[in-house]
């Protein structure tokens, strides 16, 4: 891993919270709908694993299918999603998710997922968890992760300058996308810490959020 997992404090005025692999564990779903995908277009599910994670459904089937119309991409990518939201097997909370949602009262934050409106609020509540007022979802954007426009929204609609906000991903795509919008990054379980996060922790049960004075103090141990 090339990011420091040592104690460390970041100031912020805001955070920005990607969902899948941060505050929920979908792997297992996401895992069975993929290698059908990737069954069906007669791809190595494996291969097709590497690229999927952090993306719309969409951008990652562009890559994935370089040849093929993006009008059959985004077809393809509805009906994967309604596939998704009505498979909620095996989800559940990312250790010490609930906690640190609950510290975030009164805290500026946001979504910021490349799920749609229906996946989003079926995987949160299938986790137990509560989903925070303020919410950019794929419906919000015009690009997909690692494009930063999703995080630049997040900040926008929280009326807090991109540099001042920490991200909080586990993707390839979802931390270039925060570094790309001029965000630090918390990189969340094992796949982050080989995209160049700021910090890496295995779980959310390592990271403390308190308000100091007009700021944010987010502490990772």
């Amino acid at each position: 891993m090339t990011a420091t997992t040592v104690p460390t404090v970041l100031t912020a005025r805001a955070l920005l919270l990607d969902m899948d692999g941060t505050l929920v564990d979908s792997e297992a779903v996401v895992e069975r709908c993929w290698r059908r995908w990737a069954g069906r277009h007669g791809l190595d599910g494996d291969e097709v694993m590497k690229v999927v994670h952090g993306r719309q459904g969409y951008a990652s089937m562009a890559l994935l299918l370089p040849d093929r119309p993006m009008e059959h991409n985004l077809a393809d990518n509805a009906r994967m999603l309604a596939e998704e939201t009505a498979d909620m097997d095996g989800v559940v909370a990312v250790p010490g998710a609930a906690e640190f949602l609950a510290s975030l009262r009164g805290v500026p934050h946001a979504l910021v997922t490349s799920a749609d409106v229906a996946l989003s609020t079926a995987r949160m509540a299938a986790a137990g968890l509560p989903l925070p007022d303020v919410r950019v979802t794929a419906e919000s954007v015009g690009a997909s992760k690692p494009d930063p426009e999703g995080f630049l929204k997040g900040a926008a609609a929280l009326g807090v300058p991109p540099e001042e906000c920490v991200v909080f991903e586990d993707s390839a795509a979802g931390i270039q996308a925060g570094r790309a919008a001029g965000m630090r990054v918390v990189g969340v379980g094992a796949r982050a810490g080989f995209h160049r996060p700021d910090v890496v922790v295995p779980d959310l049960t390592r990271v403390r959020v308190e308000r100091v004075g007009g700021g944010i103090r987010v502490a990772v141990r």
